[in-house]
């Protein structure tokens, strides 16, 4: 009589649980398989974002009013700064790891200038003047193109995403804080799709132009954007505008944020385009000129995100790249050897709590390490800046860490724990009845 009553009690519950192949456009997969996780580029991602993906603090959503609210419309007013920022400027002064060289002086459509003194100096080390400072980044490792755009978010941003998503590669786009205001979905599109979000100040001044303070406003402000934009990440990386730093400026923004100086060492120039200066023709050229080269020292070529041109140039330049044997990577991933923010490895990893002075949000200011270590791997080129070391070194994957943070709950809402629970609690019932 049991075993009677349980075989009438599980076809009835499978009837249940289990729609019928009618009522469905698809086939329900019997089991998970190998891979089981969506797609990086699956709006779930952008919808149920994990524990560990953010440092777990709330804030605004980008383009809101009280997200904008928060940061200078314009140029940034230096005797306004956080107060922990110019605690950790005049600590880094005190302790003399910022070099005593006054600002420089810039006409209109002109380098920057040092009266009196050589920009070549080992003193100053300008970079306008290709001097090179070995604490920044000129040359790729061997055998990469290390990707970047500048001057991002643009609108043009939306369609160079896209395209990098659809040759599944990622970039670094070294972005202007007041552009991300202006084009907040743009920059919320960029990152969403996995690539690299670094600084390239605030409004794009000359930098070494600047007062001490000035440059950290600069600086600040854009990190605490994209820091507050993006769950909590700390950008590592920082580009120049029109490569001009010095000794200055670099060892400000390494000692007071921990970033790391980013120049190039081949220019296409894009910029220009529609200007009266360089020609896609020429591009092209100058491209196949240093894609056609030995593959040491890599190649960190300046591109821009500026124009529909300087996007053609690139997208006419890809399948040269790949032709000619380079390995194409996001640069800020390439040079932090998998870390391309100081506190997560990528847009889908693990977060861990640090506030803009690179230090754990606790409260209190901690200074950065005050020196450079280059990462290990091959020798530096003969330039005298830092490779990217050891290649093998890679983040885990979006969709695996993602995924990885799966919880009890998720297991517990699968058809078959479902349909095993309610069997379970029907056998249940009817041997309460026998009994």
């Amino acid at each position: 009589m049991l075993l009677a009553s349980l075989l009438l009690v599980a076809p009835a519950v499978l009837a249940v649980t289990v729609p019928s192949s009618e009522a469905h456009d698809h086939t329900v997969s019997r089991s998970l398989g190998a891979r089981w996780y969506h797609d990086e580029d699956h709006p779930v991602h952008s919808l149920f974002r994990r524990g560990g993906m953010t440092d777990g603090i709330t804030y605004p959503a980008p383009g809101s009013l009280t997200w904008s609210a928060n940061f200078p419309k314009s140029s940034p007013d230096a005797s306004t700064l956080p107060q922990a920022w110019v605690n950790a400027l005049d600590a880094a002064v005190k302790a003399g790891k910022i070099p005593d060289i006054s600002p420089s002086e810039q006409e209109h459509g002109k380098d920057p200038t040092y009266p009196g003194h050589d920009p070549m100096s080992p003193e100053i080390c300008s970079s306008t003047y290709k001097c090179i400072n070995t604490a920044a980044w000129w040359d790729g490792p061997e055998g990469y193109y290390a990707s970047s755009f500048d001057d991002g978010p643009q609108p043009t941003t939306d369609k160079l995403v896209d395209f990098l998503q659809s040759k599944s590669v990622h970039t670094t786009h070294f972005m202007i804080g007041t552009n991300i205001l202006q084009y907040s979905a743009q920059f919320v599109k960029a990152f969403n799709a996995g690539d690299d979000i670094a600084v390239h100040t605030y409004t794009h001044p000359y930098m070494t132009t600047l007062s001490n303070e000035e440059v950290v406003a600069q600086l600040g402000w854009t990190m605490e954007l994209i820091h507050n934009s993006t769950g909590g990440r700390v950008p590592r990386f920082w580009r120049p505008p029109y490569g001009d730093s010095d000794n200055r400026v670099t060892a400000i923004a390494k000692e007071v944020f921990g970033l790391e100086t980013v120049i190039w060492n081949e220019d296409t120039e894009d910029w220009s385009l529609g200007y009266g200066g360089t020609t896609l023709e020429n591009i092209a050229k100058q491209m196949q000129e240093w894609l056609a080269r030995p593959k040491a020292p890599g190649l960190v070529v300046l591109e821009h995100e500026d124009s529909d041109d300087a996007y053609n140039a690139f997208v006419d330049a890809f399948p040269k790249i790949l032709e000619n044997g380079w390995k194409f990577e996001s640069l800020a991933r390439l040079f932090g050897q998998g870390q391309a923010y100081q506190n997560a490895n990528d847009n889908f990893s693990e977060v861990k709590p640090y506030d803009i002075l690179n230090g754990p949000s606790n409260g209190s200011i901690i200074m950065p390490q005050s020196s450079m270590v280059a990462p290990s791997g091959p020798s530096p080129s003969d330039t005298g800046s830092p490779t990217a070391g050891n290649l093998a070194a890679s983040s885990p994957t979006p969709e695996i860490a993602t995924n990885a943070a799966a919880s009890a709950w998720d297991r517990a809402s699968s058809p078959q724990w479902i349909l095993t629970a309610m069997l379970g609690a029907s056998v249940m019932t009817v041997v309460t009845l026998w009994v």
